[in-house]
């Protein structure tokens, strides 16, 4: 699991240093994982235990994640009451948004055919 989490770090500091470098205003963290993706699609061998190890481990723990989030949430008493609308808004078409787009990636990834393994000769 060490490993998976070491290639999980490893993309997302190269995902941060071209988010940096770049100037490009995505996070390193969403680049890293796209490049990550990337590298997964194009590779030919197997996905390794240790990186879904570290995945399952993290997402096990994914509700975590969103506490900083809620947190902030609660700082946004601070916006003039003509704004909630659109701050409103903006965090239900995204949501919308984000669910569509995991939807038809899920369907892409789950309907492409798996490689089969040469069977050894006898």
């Amino acid at each position: 699991m060490l490993k998976g989490l070491l290639v999980l770090l490893l993309f997302q500091g190269i995902g941060e240093a071209s988010s940096h470098y770049s100037g490009l205003p995505i996070p390193g963290p969403v680049i890293g994982m796209i490049l990550l993706f990337i590298y997964l699609q194009l590779s030919s061998r197997e996905l390794s235990t240790g990186l879904g190890d570290a995945a399952h481990f993290m997402i096990r723990w994914l509700s975590l994640m969103f506490v900083p989030a809620c947190v902030g949430f609660f700082f946004l008493t601070k916006i003039p009451a003509n704004q909630w609308l659109a701050v409103t808004g903006v965090i239900i078409i995204s949501t919308l948004v984000t669910m569509i787009i995991t939807a038809l990636l899920m369907k892409y990834v789950m309907a492409k055919p798996k490689l089969s393994k040469p069977k050894a000769e006898q």
